[in-house]
């Protein structure tokens, strides 16, 4: 048998039904702190909203890559001032050469911080690349790749060879003492490398600058984006609250309508 509901049970049973929904909705978005959670709910927002976070997603695995580049460089740029520190140690026994009876001793110690020059280059690497073993970095600022820079590395050989990322070249020579001039040769390759490890230094320092100044900016634009996401998908908390509070008492009074116009329905079968 089917129940008669009157125009006012059926008034306040469907606007109970709508509080009901809007109350929902509301708690969805307390839960999670969004306003639109799918495309159901804003299909412009939301799909805008991916767009930005998916762009921030991609440029924060481009500054991972700029991180790591700036690692390798700075990497490069300690050995090429411990270098600088072997070499200025080798231009002191040479010039100590000049006026002492012990070349010999000098002369071996000389030798073996050649060795030690291409051993420190050798150990400058960082995450298996090394800018003072020819190695070289290309490195993406950009989502799709399509801006890049070119770092390239300098080579120091075994055998005292430095090779600058432009191709010219400049030996260290195994120590010979006998005269001053033979000594004024080997000073000569001193200030030569020592010079064109500076020359690359500067290289690898702007670079190093351009790659930092990069990752900030890509920082910036990441936190850009995810702003402007969150502005079109999160819900302004204060606001539900009080969106909950209302919707509540909303519901209290529906529910006390829907008892009085039952008890009014009662009351008019009391008659019969």
């Amino acid at each position: 048998m089917a129940i008669a509901l009157t125009a006012g049970m059926r008034s306040n049973l469907i606007a109970l039904q709508n509080v009901d929904s809007l109350m929902q909705t509301t708690q969805n978005r307390l839960s999670t702190g969004k306003k639109v959670n799918s495309a159901l709910d804003d299909p412009v927002n939301f799909f805008k909203a991916e767009d930005h976070y998916n762009r921030a997603s991609d440029l924060a695995a481009k500054k991972d890559g700029m991180n790591e580049a700036i690692k390798t460089i700075e990497a490069a740029n300690t050995g090429i001032e411990e270098i600088e520190n072997l070499l200025a140690q080798m231009k002191s026994l040479a010039s100590a050469a000049k006026t002492s009876d012990n070349t010999g001793d000098l002369s071996d110690q000389y030798d073996l911080l050649i060795s030690q020059v291409y051993y420190m280059a050798q150990d400058s690497n960082y995450g298996g690349q090394n800018l003072l073993d020819s190695d070289s970095l290309s490195v993406e600022f950009n989502e799709d790749g399509s801006n890049t820079l070119s770092v390239s590395g300098f080579g120091v050989a075994a055998n005292g060879t430095i090779t600058s990322s432009g191709g010219t070249t400049t030996a260290l020579s195994a120590s010979d003492f006998a005269n001053n001039t033979t000594v004024e040769a080997s000073i000569s390759e001193i200030d030569a490398a020592i010079s064109m490890l500076r020359t690359e230094s500067q290289k690898l320092s702007s670079s190093l600058s351009t790659i930092q100044i990069r990752a900030d900016f890509t920082t910036e634009m990441e936190n850009t984006l995810n702003t402007g996401a969150d502005g079109l998908t999160l819900a302004d908390m204060n606001e539900e609250g009080a969106n909950m509070l209302m919707l509540q008492t909303r519901q209290n009074l529906g529910t006390t309508s829907l008892s009085l116009a039952s008890q009014a329905a009662q009351a008019v079968l009391q008659l019969f």
